[in-house]
């Protein structure tokens, strides 16, 4: 037997801050408030080696969303698995714009392109549920954690569809398109760094400069939305001038690129002409 307090302790040598508590509130069912009130209290040998085993994983690299099985976003929490890109705050923007383009009393027509988990689906989804909204992935394991999610939410205005990008899509018309596609290039030093080495490659690398994917997109988006129909994309900080030169050349108005918090380049946005 050992006591919370202590096996914590040791826990936090050679892990991120915070790192411990996660995993050990996870493995006991129970929040961090509950862990420091609870200090004093010995755990059983079976939920010690449950930890301990959280643990070394941990400081083997695998990512904290992927040991715990979820990952916060917006104002829910998502399940996440390997097969899934996990969501990340920045990602927010997009949601935001989005958002500030659909208005609440109308019931439009939204697709979500490469959604992975739901992140950016299900939190349109959730904040104008008058909208009917559209969730593809080219990954069925993806998509089965999507409608999972979309299912725990209890949330009946999406619909899920397999497929790679905009094929699903075929002879159908929207008033919005979003993704957050691959966009990193494929030799990128970074896909060999932190949580990357161990999220689904096909979800984060996009051809030898990382817009493959957003090339494809843009080409075909415009003639997927109605007049006045809105693209919004995701990218990297120092892509949001080929972005919006693609958008351009793709016919779109309107086209800007929004900074994030940290004043770097996230999405871009263009209109098909009203």
């Amino acid at each position: 037997m050992a006591r919370i307090d202590s096996i914590l302790r040791e826990a936090r040598r050679g892990t991120q801050p915070g790192d411990a508590e996660l995993l050990l509130a996870h493995t006991l069912g129970r929040s961090r408030t509950w862990l420091y009130a609870h200090g004093d209290e010995d755990l059983d040998q079976v939920a010690v080696q449950r930890f301990s085993l959280l643990l070394e994983r941990r400081r083997a690299g695998e990512p904290i969303a992927y040991l715990t099985g979820q990952r916060g976003f917006w104002r829910f929490d998502l399940r996440v698995t390997p097969a899934t890109l996990i969501p990340r705050a920045e990602t927010e923007l997009l949601v935001e714009q989005a958002l500030d383009r659909l208005p609440q009393e109308k019931a439009l027509r939204v697709v979500d392109l490469g959604t992975g988990s739901g992140a950016v689906a299900l939190a349109v989804a959730m904040e104008r549920p008058l909208a009917r909204v559209i969730a593809t992935d080219a990954s069925e394991s993806a998509l089965d954690v999507a409608a999972g999610n979309a299912r725990t939410l209890g949330l009946e205005n999406v619909e899920f569809r397999h497929g790679d990008w905009l094929k699903p899509l075929a002879g159908d018309r929207f008033d919005m398109i979003l993704s957050n596609p691959p966009y990193i290039a494929e030799e990128d030093a970074h896909l060999a760094q932190g949580d990357l080495r161990f999220e689904p490659r096909s979800a984060l690398a996009a051809g030898a400069d990382g817009l493959d994917d957003i090339r494809s997109i843009v080409d075909g988006a415009p003639e997927l939305l109605v007049a006045g129909g809105w693209l919004l994309l995701e990218h990297g900080l120092d892509q949001g001038s080929a972005v919006r030169a693609l958008m351009v050349e793709a016919g779109l108005g309107e086209v800007e690129t929004v900074v994030d918090l940290e004043q770097r380049d996230r999405v871009s946005v263009g209109r098909v002409a009203e």
